[in-house]
């Protein structure tokens, strides 16, 4: 990207020039973790902007509550004015917290794509020719972007999910001193709320597993399609493999709508369980309005507190949700990583002849001499790739460098 602007918008995030990494291939959190350290600078801003935008949350019910109980009802218009004027300013810094921690946030998710993309490039060209028997192209190309996009997805939970850990327990100590009731009532509500989504969201990771198996077969046999549909035509077997892929692609439609009915289920919960929350407490807060145990303007506050309440619970619900993703293309990705070169360094090798010398071929006859440029040429262009590869060293063979 070029021009100021955009190297002000990408300033640090996984330099292609950098030197290659060795990302933690342990296990999909590992290797997580791994990318969050990796930018932990970032990560740490993001996660203050977080907790700072999540708490700002917490004071425009307080401000608004102090403007209903010292401003109208007390009938002190100064004190009214002097409120919503805070009321105002409290408002315009949380707008300001909430882009900049977004930003911060989309850098995180952006080095954490480029990163997961780059170390599989990096592996993928250490690989070599060896790849081809072991990993098709496309699981290849499945990993380097779905799954890069869904493990940088999870990297969201150190900014707005440290955020919401911090405003879940302020409100708790807001509610507190205002009613004990209604801050055991949160406290024990949002733990309650984890776990009625903790077992759709273990049948969504069994689903998600068995889908993105599928998914990589399936791409890869639209590869193998794409690649050899002149010769699958001159033999007559173009309509047994387009009967073949289209089984595969019902099979893979039935998995995906068993995915999609578990993912239904954990959002309407996400959107539902934090609804249903809010008016219990609500609900709560109106009974001891109504015997007089807590003020009008305390009543105000409780709404806005258990309303903002419902940002932090959506973000827990929606970072398991993500985690849940993340956790299976990590797997997936790892698969990758953890391919082993047919020569771990080549940098061990024989050392090179003193003087040019020429390479020669025992199974072909074919010799390079040193200095000159050679046209490898043949009727059958797998026979020139599998030369190229004993030249290069990429597969076993009786190739000598001056004899």
């Amino acid at each position: 990207m070029s021009g100021r602007g955009g190297a002000r918008g990408f300033r640090g995030i996984a330099d292609p020039g950098a030197p290659p990494e060795r990302p933690d291939t342990r296990g999909p959190l590992r290797y997580i973790w791994w990318l969050v350290r990796r930018q932990r600078g970032r990560v740490l801003a993001g996660a203050c902007y977080g907790s700072a935008w999540s708490v700002a949350l917490t004071l425009p019910p307080y401000l608004l509550a102090r403007a209903v109980d010292d401003g109208l009802a007390a009938g002190d218009t100064g004190a009214l004015l002097a409120w919503t004027g805070a009321l105002l300013g409290a408002g315009a810094v949380t707008a300001w917290l909430s882009i900049t921690r977004h930003r911060t946030m989309t850098r995180v998710r952006m080095d954490g794509a480029f990163r997961t993309v780059r170390v599989l490039t990096e592996h993928i060209g250490r690989l070599g020719a060896t790849l081809a028997g072991r990993a098709s192209s496309g699981e290849v190309l499945t990993a380097g972007f779905t799954d890069a996009a869904r493990i940088a997805d999870v990297l969201t939970i150190t900014g707005p999910g440290v955020g919401s850990v911090l405003a879940y327990g302020v409100v708790a100590v807001l509610l507190l001193r205002i009613s004990p009731l209604l801050a055991v009532v949160v406290l024990l509500g949002v733990p309650l709320l984890a776990l009625l989504v903790g077992p759709p969201l273990a049948r969504l990771r069994g689903a998600e597993t068995a889908y993105r198996e599928r998914q990589g077969t399936l791409a890869a046999r639209l590869v193998d399609l794409a690649e050899g549909l002149r010769v699958l035509r001159a033999f007559g077997g173009g309509a047994g493999f387009a009967a073949r892929y289209r089984t595969g692609s019902r099979e893979l439609l039935d998995r995906g709508l068993r995915v999609g009915a578990v993912t239904s289920w954990v959002e309407a919960l996400t959107a539902g369980l934090p609804a249903v929350f809010l008016a219990v407490v609500t609900w709560l807060a109106a009974r001891l309005a109504v015997r007089g145990e807590i003020t009008t303007g305390e009543l105000a506050a409780v709404y806005g507190y258990v309303a903002v309440l419902v940002v932090p619970v959506a973000f827990f619900i929606e970072g398991a949700h993500s985690l849940t993703h993340g956790v299976v293309a990590a797997r997936r990705v790892l698969a990758l990583l953890r391919l082993a070169p047919a020569h771990a360094d080549p940098a061990q090798g024989r050392p090179a002849p003193p003087v040019p010398a020429p390479l020669h071929d025992p199974e072909t006859g074919v010799t390079l001499a040193p200095g000159r440029f050679t046209a490898l040429v043949s009727a059958r262009p797998a026979e020139t790739a599998a030369l190229v590869e004993r030249f290069t060293g990429l597969t076993p063979s009786s190739v000598t460098w001056d004899g």
